[in-house]
């Protein structure tokens, strides 16, 4: 999942940069409005990359990462119903 979120970030990014550089390279020779309307589009596209390359998928496990804490640690596996209450960490896993 990271792969390809990661390619889709370069692939937005490469595009900003290709609008940005034609737009005053060779489009505001016929057009500078066009060329400013560009640019006002590859303004857009960097905040929507990094929304897409943070974004976290159905298949990325964060949320039940252990925290260190292993009181909270416990608490939140009560409350997911990962283990009974009284049941230690370790019996878990057996």
């Amino acid at each position: 999942m990271l792969a390809r979120r990661r390619k889709v970030y370069f692939w937005m990014m490469g595009g900003c940069l290709v609008l940005f550089v034609s737009a005053w390279a060779f489009v505001r020779l016929w057009s500078v409005p066009v060329a400013v309307g560009m640019c006002f589009v590859a303004m857009v596209i960097p905040p929507l990359a990094a929304m897409v390359a943070n974004r976290r998928g159905p298949d990325d496990r964060w949320w039940d990462d252990p925290s260190g804490d292993p009181k909270s640690d416990e608490w939140w596996d009560e409350l997911d119903g990962k283990k009974r209450p009284g049941e230690t960490r370790d019996e878990r896993w057996d």
